[in-house]
């Protein structure tokens, strides 16, 4: 029985640096049962305090200001200046699924992240070619749509041309699915040779 998806939002904090454009990671702790000690952007669950009358955007950027908040202790004045980036739907055999709205937003000036120690343990920027690295390293744990949106980021050097990029594109959903292959599994996008056969 495939599980209905939760709603969810996710900010992607931007900054620059002298090393180039900077993205906020936040680390899961790791006694978590979901996603523990994974480095993902802050984010989750859109709840009733959010609103339940208004817009379903409106809805997901307050959710999403208010998780960057709670989770990294950054400040986001205003909704309407997150950026619209990208949706990702979790697989369908997957036991606890989400649908999440992710968004651009580059960070007011000065702010340093300040981990909740409860979901969020640790709290880094790092340029999306670090992150990479990190990741094929496997010095950090990143998921496959974090990775796949920080090699969106990467030809970026500025955060201006990260947010125009992303205002002049439309979001459309992702929702990938999982191939059996002989070394276990492989997951797949839309467009993907065996997409469409794939689970």
């Amino acid at each position: 029985m495939t599980v209905e998806p939760r709603h969810a939002a996710s900010v992607i904090v931007l900054r620059d640096s002298e090393e180039g454009m900077q993205i906020l990671f936040v680390r899961r702790s790791p006694d978590l049962k979901f996603m523990g000690g994974a480095w993902v952007f802050p984010g989750g669950a859109v709840a009733e305090e959010d609103g339940e009358r208004i817009s379903d955007d409106l809805r997901f950027r307050k959710c999403g200001v208010r998780e960057t908040q709670e989770e990294s202790g950054i400040v986001l004045p205003d909704p309407l200046a997150l950026v619209p980036f990208s949706r990702w739907i979790t697989p369908e055999p997957a036991p606890i699924r989400f649908d999440t709205r992710f968004y651009l937003v580059r960070s007011p000036n000065g702010a340093e992240p300040a981990p909740d120690r409860r979901e969020v343990d640790r709290a880094e920027w790092w340029t999306p070619a670090e992150a990479l690295d990190k990741y094929v390293r496997e010095t950090a744990e990143l998921h496959f749509p974090t990775i796949k949106q920080v090699e969106r980021l990467a030809p970026h050097a500025e955060v201006d041309t990260a947010l125009d990029e992303a205002s002049k594109s439309s979001v459309e959903p992702i929702l990938p699915r999982v191939a059996a292959t002989d070394d276990g599994f492989e997951i797949l996008l839309p467009g993907d040779p065996g997409y469409d056969k794939a689970i």
